[in-house]
């Protein structure tokens, strides 16, 4: 751990354009799941792009993270917490990277073309054509969205516990 009081100005604004940019995905991702017709194809003309947007800055705030340690938490946090605190940390960069990754997967295993932008830039198939695989892999999708959903509300609540309750400086941290 570092011994800076706060996180680099790169590591913030990193956390919070994918902030916005995950909470997005998870309601284009709710959305799409109940929308039929012409809105279904707009929602996932957005949802392709931002996963891989997603996929490459989680990548690169990751290695930011290596050049840029988070600031050590409060001494007096209890072990089991900083251990909770490494951990869902730990998942969440897992899921950011996994979750676009799968659904890319997904689509190359269905045959499907994987616009980047429009039809003009198109992603290459990760994974054969398999349409047992593209099944296994969109109900992966599908859990790893739920769990995303609610490793963000665990987030989200700790940060609030941290800077409204305990008070200690952790939320502060990524806000300044």
């Amino acid at each position: 751990m570092s011994s800076a009081k706060s996180f680099s100005l790169p590591s913030r604004i990193l956390h919070w354009l994918m902030a916005v940019m995950i909470l997005a995905m998870l309601f284009i991702g709710v959305f799409m799941a109940s929308t039929v017709g012409p809105n279904y194809y707009r929602l996932v003309t957005l949802h392709h792009p931002l996963g891989i947007a997603i996929l490459v800055l989680a990548l690169l705030r990751l290695a930011n993270r290596f050049h840029s340690p988070p600031p050590a938490l409060p001494a007096e946090l209890p072990p089991l917490m900083k251990t909770a605190a490494k951990a869902s940390h730990i998942l969440l960069y897992a899921l950011m990277i996994a979750m676009p990754l799968v659904g890319w997967g997904m689509l190359s295993a269905g045959g499907y073309p994987i616009p980047l932008w429009g039809q003009s830039v198109l992603l290459p198939p990760i994974l054969p054509h398999d349409p047992a695989l593209w099944a296994c892999l969109r109900s992966t999708h599908t859990v790893l969205a739920f769990l995303l959903f609610g490793m963000v509300l665990l987030h989200v609540g700790a940060a609030l516990f941290h800077g409204l309750i305990r008070r200690d400086g952790v939320l502060r941290s990524m806000t300044r």
